[in-house]
């Protein structure tokens, strides 16, 4: 349970990294975004695609 804790903390301060960056992640192309007066509707499709493989990978890798 230790390992599985200090990997996630480091995918997530990877994470942060990338955004300081300057790298897009939450506004990629396939992200759904409706504008209609004073309401936002946003739904990440694009990043929860892309975030469900990584992990799915990490997790993987992790189980052998």
């Amino acid at each position: 349970m230790g390992k599985l804790l200090v990997i996630v903390g480091l995918v997530i301060a990877g994470i942060g990294l990338l955004m300081m960056t300057g790298l897009p992640i939450g506004r990629l192309p396939g992200d759904i975004s409706i504008r209609r007066g004073n309401f936002t509707f946003y739904f990440p499709l694009a990043t929860s695609i892309i975030a469900s493989l990584l992990l799915t990978l990490l997790l993987a890798l992790l189980r052998r």
